[in-house]
């Protein structure tokens, strides 16, 4: 920043640093309806005012909890200047700043938020409404795409001897569960093809790309994989992950 106003003084240039895009959605008259109310987003809304003090503190902290969701499409993080914005505002009792509402797919008319105004409180709130698991910064924690009933059967997987009379119990589980339970049986018809080595070769494999740059969708996706794999690699306790 020094050196960028020392060069506007000598060069008489009138430069501009670039301010980075927010990861909070804004929204306004012309967008509100169209986000805040869709019917298949969960999003939550501060309505705030420029001048208001709480709201200039809450603002890093929101943005933050911003980037934490911003892959997520239909888990919004939005704000509104309701002090511009004075209809919306009225439309929706807003008496002071900062308000915050959350606007969950069955309840378009809006519901307070009433939990602490920290970073990790909003994260745990959204987590729970929108049934996520992300931590700070946009990842994901380390049971995310795990299924317990799944989980167990990795581990009777690992130590038994008739791995292909285990994965034929593990096919008929996962008939209706999320789609992270095809991932179980990949890696039990892998193993029978390659032996238990393949774990922690693909454990490692998954660990180099997480570390290289990749779009957020491929780091949920390999995340979610090595969190499966983990299972595997667990102790008959079920305590001990890699």
């Amino acid at each position: 920043m020094i050196l960028f106003r020392f060069i506007n003084r000598e060069s008489g240039a009138r430069g501009f640093i670039k301010k980075p895009a927010s990861a909070v959605v804004q929204l306004d008259s012309s967008n509100f309806d169209s986000i805040a109310l869709d019917t298949n987003k969960d999003v939550l809304v501060e309505f705030y005012a420029p001048w208001c003090g709480h709201c200039k503190k809450l603002a890093p902290v929101y943005e933050e909890v911003g980037k934490t969701f911003k892959s997520d499409k239909n888990c919004v993080v939005a704000k509104v200047d309701a002090d511009s914005e004075k209809e919306l505002g009225g439309r929706f009792g807003i008496s002071g700043f900062p308000t915050i509402k959350f606007f969950p797919k069955d309840n378009k008319e809006g519901e307070p938020y009433n939990g602490g105004r920290g970073e990790e409180d909003f994260i745990k709130y959204l987590n729970a409404r929108c049934g996520l698991t992300r931590v700070s910064g946009g990842g994901l924690t380390s049971d995310a795409g795990r299924i317990e009933a799944l989980d167990a059967l990795a581990v009777k997987f690992m130590g038994a001897e008739d791995k292909a009379a285990v994965m034929g119990e593990t096919v008929a589980a996962s008939a209706d569960l999320a789609k992270e339970a095809q991932y179980y049986h990949k890696v039990m018809k892998k193993v029978i093809e390659k032996g238990d080595d393949f774990i922690d070769t693909e454990t490692s494999r998954l660990s180099r790309m997480l570390e290289g740059s990749l779009s957020d969708e491929k780091k949920d996706q390999f995340t979610v994989r090595k969190n499966i794999l983990a299972a595997f690699a667990s102790s008959t306790d079920g305590h001990t992950e890699l």
